[in-house]
């Protein structure tokens, strides 16, 4: 089903004048879709005609089939959320050669000027050390929120930030036992990770609830002690002077746990 919409929604695209390119990026981009994926497609547009084209986005993805919901949205580019009546998922995005987001890995369906050939150099999934930096400032912020809320025996709340931790934790642990595809994140940790440290990982998963939170918070405590070593060589520069002191104070404190 993907596939015979895929190719018929970039054949629809592709007769658009402002379209200059057609692709898609995330698991159809790495070649990783299952039929449970969501589409990632891609419209590339001359700055000059974003204006123009945006306006037809809707009426162009309903000539596909009809749509259930649909959603505007801006966060990296103009976005276009739809869900047909087969519950087939698709984000249209609207990208210039200005805002061409040059991470993860793409697929090119449409591109006659080959004007995307540039950019395939720049496909990677790994993260920056900054880009570490910044999971671990993320992860330490709602250990903090985390540990008020225990303290206060708000097992809900308490759950709600820790579930807040799992991502950036996933991404960090990724960064140091799979780096080439860190950016994948928890979504991915299951086929990342060496399975010992997904095991790990699963601990913390399976206990994110009002009544098993606390073995959650001890099981996080156990992981962040393995990676301690990584953690001082890769967290450097602002990233460090933002979070260190509060990371260590909650570390070496073990707040989390005697709550």
């Amino acid at each position: 089903m993907q596939q015979a919409a895929l190719q018929e929604l970039v054949n629809i695209l592709a007769n658009e004048e402002e379209v200059k390119a057609v692709f898609v990026k995330g698991s159809f981009g790495r070649g990783e879709d299952d039929p449970y994926s969501d589409i990632d497609l891609y419209c590339l547009v001359d700055e000059q005609d974003v204006t123009k084209f945006l306006p037809k986005r809707l009426a162009l993805l309903s000539a596909y089939k009809d749509v259930l919901y649909s959603e505007e949205l801006i966060i990296i580019a103009p976005q276009l959320i739809v869900v047909y009546d087969n519950l087939l998922h698709v984000d249209l995005f609207t990208v210039t050669e200005k805002s061409f987001k040059q991470s993860d890995y793409f697929r090119v369906l449409y591109d006659p000027k080959q004007l995307l050939e540039k950019y395939r150099a720049t496909q990677k999934l790994t993260m920056t050390d900054e880009e570490y930096g910044d999971q671990v400032i993320d992860l330490t912020w709602f250990l903090f929120q985390y540990q008020k809320a225990a303290h206060r025996r708000n097992g809900v709340w308490a759950a709600a930030m820790l579930q807040q931790v799992t991502e950036p934790l996933a991404r960090m642990l990724l960064h140091h036992h799979n780096p080439a595809r860190a950016q994948l994140g928890l979504k991915r940790a299951e086929q990342l990770l060496p399975s010992v440290i997904f095991d790990e990982l699963s601990d913390v998963l399976e206990n994110v609830t009002p009544e098993g939170h606390f073995k959650a918070a001890a099981a996080i405590l156990r992981l962040l002690e393995k990676e301690r070593i990584f953690l001082e060589e890769h967290l450097r520069g602002k990233e460090r002077k933002i979070i260190y002191r509060l990371y260590q104070k909650l570390m070496t404190d073990e707040l989390l746990i005697n709550t």
